[in-house]
């Protein structure tokens, strides 16, 4: 959580899975194994406080906390979710497929499954 004087300017989480379709996408772009995997989640910052770097700390900071534990991080966000992608790319995380998340009351929602890259300051950091 990133907080400010006022209350919390971002948060971001942990989990172990996604969707069954996440992480059979992701499993299969990384070669491994869905339970080597950390999920990046509910990462949000508040309207009020975008564009200071505190999504790409928060990122840093999830993906770090994975390869600490020995996982590889990854993500899903909405096809919609433009900034959020942004974010993504230009911290190096991958594209590995588009999956449909398919609801019980009928909804569907386009996600793409992005993978953390190699060769950052976090993985590198990290196997030292």
């Amino acid at each position: 959580m990133a907080d400010h004087a006022h209350g919390v300017a971002g948060h971001v989480a942990l989990h172990q899975r996604s969707s069954d379709a996440v992480m059979a996408v992701a499993s299969k772009a990384r070669g491994e194994p869905a339970h080597r995997l950390g999920v990046v989640a509910r990462l949000l910052v508040d309207p009020g406080f975008r564009g200071r770097g505190i999504g790409r700390a928060l990122l840093t900071v999830a993906a770090g906390e994975a390869f600490g534990r020995g996982l590889w991080p990854v993500l899903d966000v909405s096809v919609r979710f433009c900034a959020a992608i942004q974010l993504y790319e230009s911290c190096g995380w991958v594209c590995a497929g588009r999956v449909t998340a398919r609801f019980p009351d009928g909804n569907e929602l386009e996600e793409f499954v992005y993978i953390a890259p190699s060769g950052t300051a976090v993985t590198e950091a990290v196997a030292r």
